[in-house]
C-alpha cells in the first residue's frame, strides 16, 4: 500500500521523539521511502545519525545547510513528498504553524507543500489542553491539515492523562488512510 511513497518524517522537540523511530521502521517494511527533518528541539531527544540509520537517507535540520539537490532544500523537500507527518509535533510548532511562522526547515516545508499533512501531537496535558493549543488545532484544522490526536497515557510528568502519542498502530492506520485518499483523487 506505501510502496514507493515518499514520507518526510519531521521530528519536533518532545520526550515522544524516540517513537518515531519504530514508525520509521514500519513505514520502510510497508515499501515507503522515508526522508527525515528535525527540529533543533527533536535533536535534543533522539539524534540524526539514528534517523539515518532507520531511513537509510541523510537527515536535514538546517535550512541553509548544503545539499545536493538543484533547488533549495525546503521547497524540493516539499515537492518530493506525497505526505508530510509531523511525529512528535510539539506544541511549539503547532503555534508556530497556526501563526504562519516559518523560522526553521521543517515549518518552511510544511509551508511549501501541497501534499497533505499529518500533525501527531505528544506533549503534558495541561499543553495539550491549553485554550491557545487547542485554538491552534482548530485553525490548521480548519486549512485543511490533518491530526491525530493524543492519546490517554503515562506522561513523562507521571500524570496518566491525555498527551500521549497515539498509538503506532493508529499512526499508521492513518497514513495509509490518507496515501489512499490521495490515489483517488
Amino acid at each position: 500500500m506505501l510502496k514507493g511513497k515518499k514520507i518526510l518524517i519531521g521530528v519536533t522537540g518532545s520526550i515522544a521523539a524516540y517513537r518515531a523511530c519504530d514508525l520509521i521502521e514500519r513505514l520502510k517494511e510497508e515499501g515507503a521511502e522515508i526522508q527525515c527533518v528535525m527540529t533543533s528541539a527533536g535533536k535534543r531527544f533522539i539524534t540524526p545519525d539514528t534517523l539515518r540509520a532507520l531511513s537509510g537517507r541523510p537527515v536535514y535540520s538546517d535550512l541553509f545547510e548544503g545539499h545536493s539537490f538543484p533547488g533549495p532544500l525546503h521547497t524540493t523537500l516539499a515537492d518530493e513528498s506525497d505526505l508530510i507527518v509531523i511525529v512528535p509535533a510539539s506544541c511549539n510548532v503547532m503555534a508556530r504553524l497556526a501563526s504562519g511562522i516559518c523560522d526553521d526547515l521543517l515549518t518552511n516545508i510544511v509551508m511549501a507543500t501541497q501534499q497533505p499533512v499529518l500533525i501527531v501531537p505528544a506533549m503534558n496535558d495541561n499543553m495539550y489542553s491549553h485554550p491557545f493549543t487547542q485554538k491552534n488545532i482548530r485553525e490548521l484544522a480548519a486549512i485543511g491539515y490533518h491530526f491525530l490526536a493524543p492519546e490517554k497515557g503515562q506522561l513523562i510528568c507521571g500524570r496518566y492523562s491525555v498527551g500521549h502519542i497515539a498509538s503506532e498502530k493508529n499512526i499508521l492506520s492513518r497514513i495509509k488512510e490518507l496515501v489512499n485518499a490521495r490515489k483517488k483523487n
